[in-house]
């Protein structure tokens, strides 16, 4: 069986089909740059009415955690209309630079940075091939990306990749309840109140908001996140559960090199 195709004209969504097993999709990365695109008017909006302001208190929290020093260069991936950018340009001390990443185009054109007092660098590119040298920055951040990639661990090496020495990682991430009776309230929000509210706010024809839902609810267990985040280098992995366990702040350290 083959997949199937779309033309350029109409570009793909997230239908019944394609929602079936959403990461093993190998179309997964066109459908979500194409999802990003078409909802980026409205994202922000749709972001801060869904979360009650929360989505801010979260961002701020992985801002905190990376440590930022003054000298330091700050990547964010998949920075989107630049919430993160913004976060770390507010943070003290501030960022020697803060470096935005991201393939959707339409994303990166809706970033407002006026009057934040930092040096910003936006650039369109693949998370999975990042334009940046290797042991290049100081701190990484992915708000929310993560589980978009096509594949997480070849993401999440390249991470590690351009991570100095003594660098940290910091992904915020969504995630199931561990608590049952919490769990069933998370996923009837996720998917019954959610999809209709952002429908009404951004009038959605992409699917974005109803794979919002279903990309949670089948991608990793923060375990297995923590453990990939090992595998691909980093070490003193820690998880920190968030908004009743429905969001996790993971950090991890890449390693000094050992003295001779």
């Amino acid at each position: 069986m083959t997949e199937d195709r779309t033309s350029s004209s109409q570009p793909p969504t997230w239908d019944r089909k394609a929602l079936r097993a959403p990461h093993a999709r190998v179309d997964k990365a066109v459908r979500v740059e194409a999802m990003f695109d078409a909802i980026a008017p409205t994202y922000e909006r749709v972001n801060t009415v869904a979360s009650l302001g929360r989505d801010a208190v979260w961002r701020r929290r992985a801002v905190a955690a990376a440590e930022v020093g003054p000298a330091e260069v700050v990547l964010d991936v998949c920075c989107g209309t630049g919430d993160m950018l913004r976060a770390f340009a507010a943070a003290n001390p501030r960022p020697r630079l803060i470096v935005g990443v991201d393939f959707a185009a339409k994303m990166l054109a809706r970033g407002v940075y006026d009057d934040l007092g930092a040096e910003i660098r936006l650039v369109r590119g693949d998370a999975l091939r990042l334009p940046l040298a290797d042991e290049s920055v100081n701190v990484i951040s992915c708000a929310f990306g993560v589980r978009n990639f096509q594949d997480l661990q070849a993401g999440l090496c390249e991470m590690y990749r351009v991570a100095r020495p003594g660098g940290r990682v910091v992904i915020l991430e969504f995630a199931l309840p561990e608590n049952r009776l919490l769990r069933w309230g998370y996923r009837f929000y996720c998917e019954r109140v959610l999809p209709r509210l952002a429908m009404l706010i951004s009038g959605d024809r992409s699917g974005a908001y109803r794979y919002l839902p279903k990309s949670i609810q089948t991608f990793e267990a923060r375990g297995v996140l923590a453990h990939r985040l090992k595998q691909a280098g980093f070490g003193n992995v820690r998880v920190e559960g968030m908004n009743l366990g429905g969001v996790v702040l993971y950090r991890g350290e890449k390693p000094e090199p050992a003295p001779s």
